[in-house]
């Protein structure tokens, strides 16, 4: 069994989506261990997004992922990474598969509506990042 997390972005979490999200997430076999609803202050998007600091969309993240609420989550199951990441679709709706998330539910690249962790190792920095031990199952 693999962990990975799930960020469910401002822009779904404001049109209600977090219920046809997690549907998606659960009929493609991944099971939702922790949950909480979170409001990232500028200080921990800039952290939680660091990779990123030299980019030139790193500010409009920030600002983005800062304008509202999300919905963080750890989900586990068989190659919770990669199924995630296929649950998921490209990073650009456009460009991601019919049935996926980003192709129902994004706006745009950057309100895409989810997040996830893209390694093992990043999903084990990311899940800290937002959950201690006594949270999880």
């Amino acid at each position: 069994m693999e962990r990975t997390l799930s960020i469910i972005k401002p822009d779904a979490v404001k049109r209600n989506l977090i219920g046809h999200i997690n549907q998606l997430i659960e009929k493609n076999n991944l099971k939702i261990i922790a949950s909480k609803t979170h409001k990232l202050s500028k200080n921990e998007a800039e952290s939680f997004y660091g990779v990123h600091k030299e980019r030139p969309f790193f500010n409009s993240l920030v600002a983005f992922m800062t304008s509202g609420s999300v919905q963080v989550q750890v989900l586990e199951g068989e190659n919770a990474i990669v199924s995630y990441r296929e649950i998921m679709g490209a990073t650009n709706p456009e460009d991601a598969d019919e049935g996926t998330i980003r192709k129902l539910f994004a706006e745009s690249i950057e309100a895409n509506s989810v997040h996830g962790s893209d390694s093992s190792e990043n999903a084990s920095i990311e899940i800290a990042f937002f959950f201690s031990g006594l949270e999880l199952i």
